[in-house]
């Protein structure tokens, strides 16, 4: 083979889907493509083609411009442009110019229909949609887990060691912890005509009968919890021990169409996987000093690492680290009413952004807010200011830094009663403005840490109410949300970043995650629906039809390959004791994650579209 045919051949062989093909198509391959050079500012496709052909570029770019002038797509060094063979996903009309003198490679439709015809996994590269491509994206991106990942994909009905014990609300305490010794278990499921009812423990009864002298004559109704937590007997296991821990319980009922399987608990799941994250937040639980917790938490990037490494997806790492995030800030707010003593009213201490929808990683900065009771009085400030600080400041210690913008609650502006909360939320919703929208973006991802929930829960219900009502907000919000455009062109250095520290880089979580959070928001408030965390706000729009389910499903898919990416880029950092950011360099990509990255840009940018018709928000900030 002649020189310039095998270093064509070597090209296709590195370039996505073409590296799908045995050798032998490989080798004939050269000889089916034609060459075509095109000068910086010339119409793409050029009008004079004869035929039609796949074209892969193999150097300079290629823009794609929709009818307002703007960016809808753009091709470098590598990759493909298929609208004249395969049906494109661009439905509206574009126009295109090369932006460099450019080299392309000419492919016939014919040929690449034979190449398809003849090997499956490369005609599979044209049949998937963007989100199966995605879903395999990450598939391949967390493939070879480490030991102790089985986990992740085991559901919970397949760790039930044997079917339940349960008995009726009237059996005595003492009838049921005769039961519980007889049977060996460490939980008795209460039953009353076949509906679940209640849960009973060891624990349950020292605590609420030997402890406070309860006879045990008494109904078990009497000490059983009844506020319960069940789990879908196709949960994942990890999933189960993720709210175990959230929650601090070691017993979750497992219920199937049928009614209740069994029980679920620590100890089966820790037969599993060595649950480090339990064992993380236990010991942060037992705490008695900021020393020993800021000695905990420094541990936090390592346990990043390790479930990088295992093969745990994004949205199982962001709940993790929110959890320890979670228990952190717990242990801070009892080291500080410790000092302090008791709170003169009550209040509630409420995390804000990542945190609050669970989805931190070992990069994140913390965001808080304190809502207190309305009986709330002037000298009881030096009490909530010294509060804020002790937690706000053990944070930092800890590892999470203050928040660049100071939304924390160790600023007085976020640190109010119950009625400036409303007033705050009430203004920014009749009166919004481009400081009011990026506030509402903050404090509509709040959860309850620590504190009176009541006191949020009343808050909430009103702000989702009052905001789902308002369409004039909720364009606004949609036209805030559209703001952020994902970087399709993200390997040419128009879109990267020039600031010196982070030079040629582009940020994941600014151009890739918050576009999808933004989005989820808006639905999720005009459906008023009252989720934070982002996935379940998609699916819950979704279910209320503010969004079509192919609509969330995609902008899911994108998430959690940009998501993913993200994690594995600080896992990296760390690795080589690096500190975690956001900033990530295309050459530090392969040419499938790149392509792949464009595929999840798409999805948001085609989303955004259909937003802002949606919503007409051509009408603000043009």
């Amino acid at each position: 083979m002649e020189v310039e045919l095998i270093e064509i051949r070597d090209f296709m062989a590195q370039t996505a889907p073409f590296d799908q093909l045995p050798a032998e198509a490989l080798q004939q391959l050269p000889k089916q493509l034609s060459i075509r050079y095109l000068r910086r500012g010339t119409p793409f496709p050029p009008a004079d083609a004869e035929g039609s052909y796949l074209y892969i570029v193999r150097r300079g770019a290629v823009e794609l411009r929709d009818q307002r002038g703007e960016l809808i797509d753009k091709f470098a060094e590598g990759e493909l442009f298929t609208d004249a063979c395969v049906e494109s996903d661009i439905e509206q009309n574009f126009s295109g110019f090369t932006v460099e003198d450019s080299l392309f490679y000419l492919l016939p439709c014919h040929g690449l229909e034979q190449l398809r015809q003849r090997h499956e996994a490369f005609n599979a590269h044209f049949t998937q949609s963007q989100r199966e491509r995605l879903r395999h994206a990450v598939e391949v991106l967390m493939e070879s887990p480490r030991p102790g990942s089985d986990l992740m994909t085991i559901e919970v009905s397949e760790l039930i060691s044997r079917t339940p014990v349960t008995a009726s609300p009237t059996t005595s305490i003492r009838g049921a912890a005769q039961l519980m010794s007889e049977q060996r278990v460490s939980a008795l499921l209460i039953m009353e005509a076949n509906k679940l009812t209640g849960l009973i423990t060891d624990r349950d009864l020292r605590t609420r009968c030997i402890a406070e002298g309860l006879s045990t004559d008494e109904p078990v109704s009497a000490i059983m919890t009844r506020k319960l937590v069940k789990i879908a007997h196709d949960t994942p296991g990890f999933e189960a021990l993720l709210t175990m821990t959230r929650l601090n319980v070691h017993h979750l009922p497992v219920v199937n169409r049928d009614g209740v399987q069994g029980i679920i608990t620590n100890n089966d799941l820790i037969r599993y996987q060595s649950a480090n994250a339990i064992y993380l937040v236990s010991d942060v639980r037992k705490c008695h000093s900021l020393e020993s917790l800021s000695e905990l938490a420094s541990g936090l990037p390592e346990l990043q690492l390790q479930m990088i490494n295992a093969g745990v997806t994004a949205h199982n790492l962001g709940q993790t680290l929110s959890t320890v995030t979670d228990a952190v800030t717990q242990c801070l707010l009892n080291l500080a009413e410790k000092e302090l003593g008791p709170p003169p009213v009550h209040y509630a201490w409420l995390a804000a952004g990542s945190h609050a929808r669970r989805e931190q990683t070992v990069h994140s900065d913390q965001d808080s807010a304190l809502l207190i009771a309305d009986d709330y009085q002037q000298e009881h400030a030096p009490y909530f200011t010294r509060l804020a600080e002790i937690v706000t400041d053990g944070l930092n210690r800890c590892g999470f830094f203050y928040c660049p913008g100071e939304v924390m609650a160790r600023n007085p502006t976020w640190r109010q009663p119950y009625r400036v909360w409303r007033s705050y939320f009430n203004d920014w919703i009749t009166k919004p403005e481009r400081k009011s929208l990026m506030l509402a973006c903050n404090f509509f991802d709040m959860r309850v840490i620590h504190g009176d929930e009541s006191l949020y829960d009343r808050l909430h219900a009103d702000v989702l109410r009052q905001s789902r009502d308002n369409k004039i907000f909720l364009a606004h919000m949609a036209a805030n949300a559209i703001q952020q455009k994902p970087p399709l062109g993200f390997f040419r250095n128009f879109v990267l970043i020039h600031d010196g520290e982070h030079d040629n880089t582009f940020n994941l979580k600014h151009r890739g995650i918050i576009p999808i959070v933004d989005l989820a928001r808006v639905y999720a408030l005009s459906a008023g629906v009252p989720e934070i965390n982002t996935v379940e706000r998609l699916h819950s729009a979704a279910d209320a039809h503010t969004l079509s389910a192919e609509g969330a499903e995609n902008l899911e898919d994108a998430l959690e390959f940009i998501a993913t990416l993200r994690a594995r880029h600080q896992a990296g950092q760390i690795r080589r004791g690096l500190k975690a950011d956001n900033y990530v360099t295309p050459d530090e990509l392969s040419q499938l994650e790149r392509s792949h990255l464009k595929d999840a840009f798409s999805i948001i940018s085609t989303m955004q579209d259909a937003l802002e018709q949606r919503y007409q928000t051509g009408r603000f900030y043009r």
